[in-house]
């Protein structure tokens, strides 16, 4: 009779191995999504290198006209 009261105490197996099955999918997706956010990251770094690359090239352009533009002043109060 002891023996039946070990057995009903004793949590079912299925269970463990359901909460397995999720704990490996919750790591799967958690991993994916970190990949994704690095992968994301670096393609705006490269972006962002690219975009500042093309706005200060290495040489400095020569404005060969010499423009005098009229600015009106803004009064202030």
């Amino acid at each position: 009779m002891p023996t039946d009261l070990m057995r009903a105490s004793a949590p079912p197996a299925t269970p463990r191995s359901n909460v397995r099955n999720v704990n490996i999918v919750a790591i799967a997706v958690t991993a994916a999504l970190v990949t994704l956010q690095l992968v994301g990251l670096a393609m705006l770094e490269r972006s962002h290198a690219h975009a500042m690359h093309v706005s200060f090239p290495r040489e400095p352009q020569v404005c060969s006209e010499n423009v005098d533009a009229a600015v009106s002043q803004i009064p202030y109060d």
